[in-house]
Formats: C-alpha cells, sequence, structure tokens
C-alpha cells in the first residue's frame, strides 16, 4: 500500500474528502438536535433491517439466522420514505449483516436522498478496499464494528486478530466516521482485550467506545472493579463522537439502576426486516405493528409510556436518544395491549447478547 499522512496514513485525496463529509455530517447532526429539542413528534433515530441473514454465528447474538433473504430493495426504499415523511433524522442499518444486502449502496443512497443521516453497524469481515471506496460513493456516514476480544475464539471470531487489516482498511480509504466498540462484562474471558482493541482503534485515528454486556432481553450485568477501571479509561480515550455522551453507562457499570426515560417507540424505532416497529433489538415483538400502520398517535402514546425494562436497560444507543427528552414530558402511561403480529420466524439464540450501539 502506499504511505500516507497521519496516524491513518490516508492520502490527502482522503484527508480532505474525510473533513468534508465530517464537516457536512457534523452539521446536520447539530440541526437534527435542535430539531429534536423544539419538537417531539418524530423519531430521531431509526435502526432498520434489510437482512436478517449473517457470515458469522457468535453465539451470545440473538439478532441473526443463517437464511433469510434481503428485503427487496423497493420495499427498503417505501420504508424509508415512510420513515422520511415521519421526519426521522438518523438512519442506522442493521442486521444481521448488512454487507450481505446486495443492493445495499442504493439503500444508502435513498437515505442520503431523502436528507437523512446514513450509519450502519456491520461486522466488517465483508470489508475491502473496493467496497470501502463504493460505500464511500453511496454518501454512508457513520460506520461501527464491535470487536469482542483480541483472538477469536468459540463464542466470537470478531476479534481484532480476525478485523486488524479491516480496521487498517478503513483508516486508509474511509471518507466516513468509523467508531470502534469493545465489549466488557460477564462471557468476556479476557477485560484488557476491551483496553487493546480501544488503544488500537485510536492509534489508527478511529474514534473508540466500549459497551457493556447484557442478557437477551438488553438488562443490566454489572461490572467488576478491574472491568470499572477499564471502562473508565477507554471512555476518556476519544470526544470525536456524539455516542460519548454515554454517562448514563457509569450507573450501568456499577450495577445501578438508571433513572431515565425510555422514548423508544417514539423517538427511536426498530424496524425488522418484516417491517414492524419494535421497541428495540433486545424487545421485539411490541408493538410489533407494521410501519405503514404506525400512526403519530401510536408515536404521541409510545412517547409518554413507562419502558418496563428501562431501569437496567443497557442498549446505549436507545439511551443516548433518551437523553433529548429526559428533562420534559414525565411518562405516566403503561404498555396497551396490541393485536399479536402474524408468527414470524424463529431467530437464531444460542445465548446471551452484547451491546450492540
Amino acid at each position: 500500500m502506499a504511505k500516507g499522512y497521519g496516524k491513518s496514513r490516508a492520502s490527502l485525496k482522503v484527508w480532505f474528502w474525510r473533513a468534508l463529509r465530517f464537516f457536512h455530517t457534523r452539521t446536520r447532526e447539530v440541526r437534527a438536535i435542535m430539531k429534536a429539542l423544539v419538537s417531539t413528534e418524530h423519531p430521531f433515530l431509526v435502526h432498520i433491517i434489510p437482512i436478517r441473514r449473517c457470515n458469522l454465528a457468535c453465539t451470545y447474538c440473538n439478532e441473526f439466522d443463517d437464511f433469510s433473504p434481503p428485503v427487496l430493495l423497493g420495499e427498503m426504499k417505501k420504508r424509508l420514505d415512510i420513515l422520511e415523511d415521519m421526519g426521522t433524522s438518523i438512519i442506522t442499518i442493521s442486521g444481521g449483516e448488512p454487507l450481505l444486502h446486495p443492493e445495499l449502496d442504493e439503500v444508502i443512497r435513498h437515505i442520503r436522498r431523502r436528507g437523512m443521516i446514513a450509519g450502519m453497524i456491520t461486522n466488517g469481515f465483508l470489508l475491502t478496499q473496493e467496497r470501502i471506496e463504493e460505500l464511500n460513493d453511496a454518501g454512508l456516514e457513520h460506520l461501527q464494528i464491535s470487536i469482542d476480544n483480541t483472538k477469536p475464539d468459540e463464542v466470537s471470531k470478531k476479534s481484532l486478530k480476525t478485523l486488524d487489516q479491516k480496521l487498517e482498511l478503513l483508516a486508509r480509504y474511509a471518507y466516513f466516521q468509523v467508531n470502534i466498540n469493545s465489549v466488557l462484562g460477564s462471557g468476556v474471558k479476557d477485560p484488557e482485550d476491551a483496553l487493546r482493541i480501544a488503544h488500537r482503534a485510536v492509534d489508527l485515528g478511529l474514534t473508540s467506545t466500549v459497551g457493556i454486556i447484557h442478557d437477551h432481553n438488553g438488562q443490566l450485568k454489572p461490572l467488576g472493579p478491574r472491568e470499572i477501571e477499564i471502562f473508565e479509561e477507554i471512555m476518556t480515550l476519544s470526544k470525536r463522537s456524539f455516542s460519548r455522551f454515554n454517562n448514563f453507562q457509569h450507573d450501568v457499570a456499577r450495577g445501578k439502576a438508571h433513572r431515565w426515560r425510555c422514548r423508544s417507540g417514539a423517538r427511536y424505532l426498530y424496524i425488522c426486516e418484516d417491517g414492524l416497529v419494535h421497541w428495540c433489538s433486545q424487545q421485539r415483538g411490541y408493538p410489533g405493528i407494521p410501519l405503514e400502520q404506525y400512526t403519530p398517535e401510536m408515536r404521541h402514546r409510545q412517547f409518554y409510556t413507562e419502558k418496563y425494562c428501562a431501569p437496567l436497560c443497557t442498549v446505549s444507543c436507545v439511551q443516548q436518544v433518551g437523553m433529548l427528552d429526559n428533562w420534559r414530558a414525565p411518562q405516566t402511561l403503561k404498555p396497551a395491549p396490541v393485536t399479536p403480529p402474524a408468527p414470524r420466524r424463529e431467530l437464531v439464540q444460542i445465548g446471551p447478547a452484547r451491546g450492540d450501539s
């Protein structure tokens, strides 16, 4: 590879386009936050699933299968149009493994054409220089990879050893912002791995965050003393991402119930591959209403609905969205009964899940 500049060894061309996209994206993020502070009537962040299939089989994960086809491009565009009509600010593409979708780039382009910020969560295994450049051209603005350990084991292949070359490619060629998320908590054999992963990310000029492991219901797994020390150190490593606004995790790390107002179903939506609206990835099944039938009145009710799982929740993206409204609108409603959705395919679920955002 040719020599470049800075920590990432990227070329001057990449530096220019990276800086330009960073400035443009950050400006739009600030506008989105201001819009959300003024009005509560629209979703701020939506996670959408274009494919449930994954090329890995991490034993802790409950968000994949090994057979589902991709959602058709026309259907994806229809769902994105509905979300834009709702006033949605940010779309994060997740999975499964979204890079398995054959028309992913066009999905990203459609998000950008509709004026929404485009992000993606991937395991990173399918990234090449050519694929990164295609994502640049499509207009991707954020990408996150979670790395579980430094060496692959029977639980997860998402290790620094297997992904380090992918991180180097991202550092050299990506115009979009790249965040590397490490994990701490039950099931992690060596908590020092999280620190090694975070330092490697920062050394490459990428941002770094840390997630606290949750079970299959997205609930609390408190950390031990050394894990808390590692958590605090990683939290100070990088400050260039809005995902750094996660002070609620200080409570989670210490096993304390966190007092906040979860606005899932209103400000945050999770749209599964079947086009149903759910509270989040760890509470799939409720309300389970098709997106095209999800009315402003339903969003309004969910905004004021107290979520039973909120005090011990570790799903950081939902908590970050909740910060927009924690200061207002006390939640006085309980979850309302809904008509059960049609039977759907079973997902692979072998063990507890880890932080996904």
